[in-house]
């Protein structure tokens, strides 16, 4: 009797572990699942304030417009009109922020832009030396030479090729200086470490992080006409918990004069989301054609909002083409041109609807 007793309650037990651990089993399924990382990037709203005092110096832009369907369409974009033969240099910071992760142990976890990549730079200078600030590259568009420049001046100069093919003096450059590492600590509530991709990232509350910009803007001493760009390494934004952001641009402080910015991630994982360059290359293309979000409209078009980069961040390498530079292959994003939003096709270099001629997109419809 004592011996079937016991029998029976190890087939209890047996029973329960396999219960348990189909619960479990369950449970981590549902986890996974819900961990299922989504990669995108983001346009954040403006945190625009009427009680700052506007500064001196305002970001260099211009305005222009196009028509489609019978409605005008009107926009406000970096630089200098292309019609005017001049060229524009916008004094640009590169900000390395490190990223501490506390784990539940008290552990702590580090992502540095000071970290040493396998042809001996670090994050940050690699940064640096790529095509979105060295001016070394040749860009042919289908045949078409559209100058040796940095990375976004050859996407705008194709972007409004139908007026710059002759004027070899319309250009939008970034002039950069690299500043002071700053360091983040989120608390267990906004941070964490993660394995969306199958290697050891940071993940970071958006909301959060974007709360610590204004102070780290006037810490330094930025002003509304120089543009910051915020350096993260192997750390994606989440929202609402959910993974992976690889990078957002915004504006903040006053009103009648705001002080645009931008963050990226750069990952240096193969073929994963956000490698190199590429999140840097999406904000960067979509700050020089919708510097200020205000309104959190930005520049309307048929689209909506004209941010250049999403249309192509669902594509094959998440939209990234492949440049060679100092022996470095970086992955820059294509980026989509005004026939995209319904400008004329006469607008754009060989009346292409994106720089690398994505023949998938069409007027307002995402790439394949």
């Amino acid at each position: 009797m004592n011996g079937r007793s016991h029998a029976c309650l190890s087939s209890v037990a047996v029973l329960c572990v396999l219960t348990c651990v189909g619960l479990a089993g369950n449970a981590l399924a549902q986890e996974a699942q819900e961990e299922t990382p989504h990669p995108r990037y983001m346009v954040m709203p403006p945190h625009l304030r009427t009680d700052v005092a506007p500064p001196p110096a305002s970001l260099q832009s211009w305005n222009g417009s196009f028509t489609y369907g019978s409605t005008k369409y009107t926009y406000n974009m970096v630089g200098a009109a292309p019609s005017t033969n001049s060229s524009a240099t916008v004094t640009t910071y590169i900000i390395p922020v490190k990223i501490v992760i506390t784990a539940r142990n008290g552990s702590k976890t580090t992502f540095d832009p000071s970290h040493v990549l396998s042809n001996g730079n670090t994050v940050t200078t690699n940064t640096l030396t790529s095509p979105l600030f060295d001016s070394t590259t040749t860009y042919t568009q289908g045949g078409v030479n559209v100058g040796m420049t940095q990375y976004i001046d050859a996407f705008q100069r194709a972007n409004f090729w139908g007026t710059v093919k002759t004027d070899t003096n319309s250009h939008l450059l970034l002039s950069p200086t690299v500043l002071a590492e700053q360091t983040l600590s989120p608390t267990r509530t906004y941070g964490k470490t993660g394995s969306p991709f199958g290697f050891t990232a940071a993940e970071v509350d958006i909301n959060w992080f974007d709360s610590q910009i204004p102070t780290l803007i006037s810490k330094l001493g930025i002003q509304p006409n120089q543009f910051p760009i915020f350096l993260l390494y192997d750390t994606y934004l989440t929202q609402g918990g959910g993974c992976c952001i690889g990078g957002y641009h915004s504006s903040e402080g006053s009103v009648s004069n705001p002080q645009s910015y931008a963050e990226a991630t750069y990952v240096d994982h193969t073929g994963v989301f956000s490698q190199d360059v590429s999140a840097l290359s999406h904000e960067i293309g979509e700050w020089a054609d919708d510097p200020l979000t205000v309104n959190f409209n930005g520049n309307n078009t048929p689209c909506g909002i004209l941010e250049d980069g999403d249309p192509e961040e669902g594509d094959a390498n998440y939209g990234g083409f492949p440049y060679v530079l100092h022996g470095f292959t970086y992955n820059l994003q294509d980026l989509v041109m005004l026939p995209y939003f319904g400008a004329p096709t006469s607008t754009s270099v060989n009346g292409w609807l994106s720089f690398q001629h994505n023949t998938s997109l069409s007027i307002c419809s995402n790439g394949s």
